[in-house]
């Protein structure tokens, strides 16, 4: 009789320790299975992202590449010039208008940039040679030469960038650097009024 009862304790604290088992396997697993699906789908989503921002880049033509490269280039130029103009000019006019450059300019330059973020692209992060040349020749120029070289190129340099935009506009294939252009226009062509304007004013 004690043996019997031995034994009935013995089989039921041996069932006890199995249960414990599988439940501790079955939250082991549980808990595996939580952490590893927000993995799988964090993948799954940049992966995605990785792709979509691929598609878009290679749907950019040569056209679309040479705007936006130009458009970074001339947009940071323009900021440059225009910090210049704030302080080298001697003409209220012309100071008034390198702050409006450097508003208008950053602005935009700051939209161009969120687009080839969105689409990752990888716009310049420094003038060429020759802007950079302009911009270190302005520099060493004060007052009445100051005014008089900075109107000048402003009225030249917006006719260009004017072109430039209205070519992506009418033959460029990416679509918001299209739509980005389209916008700009307006406000470059209300620079190229108000640099005609100042280049009077001081000659």
């Amino acid at each position: 009789m004690k043996n019997s009862i031995l034994t009935i304790l013995s089989i039921t604290a041996l069932m006890a320790c199995k249960k414990n088992e599988t439940t501790a396997i079955n939250s082991t697993t549980d808990s595996t299975t939580v952490m590893s699906s927000p993995d799988s789908s964090m993948m799954s989503s940049d992966s995605a992202n990785a792709s979509a921002m691929s598609e878009n880049v290679s749907s950019m033509t040569d056209q679309d590449k040479k705007f936006a490269e130009s458009a970074a280039k001339g947009g940071m130029m323009e900021v440059m010039l225009g910090k210049i103009a704030e302080t080298n000019a001697s003409n209220a006019m012309v100071k008034s208008f390198g702050k409006m450059m450097v508003d208008d300019h950053t602005k935009a330059n700051d939209e161009l940039k969120t687009w080839a973020s969105m689409v990752g692209y990888s716009l310049p992060a420094a003038l060429d040679a020759d802007q950079q040349k302009k911009v270190d020749e302005l520099k060493m120029k004060k007052g009445s030469d100051f005014d008089k070289a900075y109107t000048d190129l402003m009225v030249s340099d917006h006719k260009t960038v004017i072109a430039d935009f209205k070519k992506e506009v009418a033959d460029g294939n990416e679509t918001a650097l299209k739509s980005f252009a389209s916008k700009t226009v307006p406000a470059l062509e209300n620079h190229l009024t108000k640099a005609e304007e100042a280049m009077k004013a001081v000659k």
